[in-house]
C-alpha cells in the first residue's frame, strides 16, 4: 500500500531568522509572506527554535500599556526572537509518512511540523500543506 510522505507535501523554499533578528522583522515577514511559522536556524543551518504568529501576539505589548505607536514599535525592534522562540521543537523527518505528521500534529494541538535530517532543517509542514492536499483529494473525480 502507498504511503504519502512528508518529503511529497513539506514546503522546501522556507523562509527563516536567525535568533538575533527582531520581533517586528518576524512580525513583517509573517504579514507580508502570509505565514504563521518561522524556523529560527544557527549560522549552520540547523534548526534551533521556533517562532509563531501565536509566540509574536503573545509577546505584543498591550496597547493598555500607554505606549505610543512609535514607542511599541522601537520595542518590537529591540527585542530578538530568541526571547520568545520555542526551543524545544517537535520534528519529523523526511521519509516518514504523512500519516504519521499529522497524527503527531492533532496529538499535540501544533500547526506545523520543521522537517529535518540529522540537525539541517530541510522543510516545514503545515495545516495549510495538508489543507491543500484535502482540496486535490475532493477535486479529484471517481473514475
Amino acid at each position: 500500500m502507498y504511503q504519502l510522505t512528508v518529503k511529497e507535501l513539506m514546503s522546501t523554499e522556507l523562509i527563516t531568522l536567525e535568533r538575533d533578528e527582531t520581533l517586528d522583522l518576524a512580525t513583517e515577514i509573517m504579514r507580508l509572506a502570509r505565514i504563521r511559522h518561522l524556523p529560527v536556524i544557527d549560522e549552520s543551518g540547523h534548526l534551533c527554535g521556533l517562532v509563531t504568529h501565536r509566540d509574536l501576539l503573545g509577546a505584543q505589548v498591550s496597547a493598555l500599556a500607554g505606549l505610543t505607536r512609535d514607542e511599541l514599535e522601537d520595542l518590537d525592534s529591540s527585542i530578538s526572537v530568541s526571547t520568545i522562540m520555542t526551543e524545544d521543537v517537535m520534528t519529523i523527518g523526511p521519509d516518514a509518512t504523512a500519516l504519521d505528521a499529522a497524527k503527531i500534529m492533532r496529538e499535540h494541538r501544533i500547526g506545523c511540523l520543521p522537517v529535518t535530517e540529522g540537525e539541517a532543517l530541510v522543510g516545514i509542514i503545515t495545516e495549510a500543506d495538508f489543507l491543500e492536499l484535502v482540496i486535490r483529494a475532493l477535486e479529484k473525480k471517481p473514475a
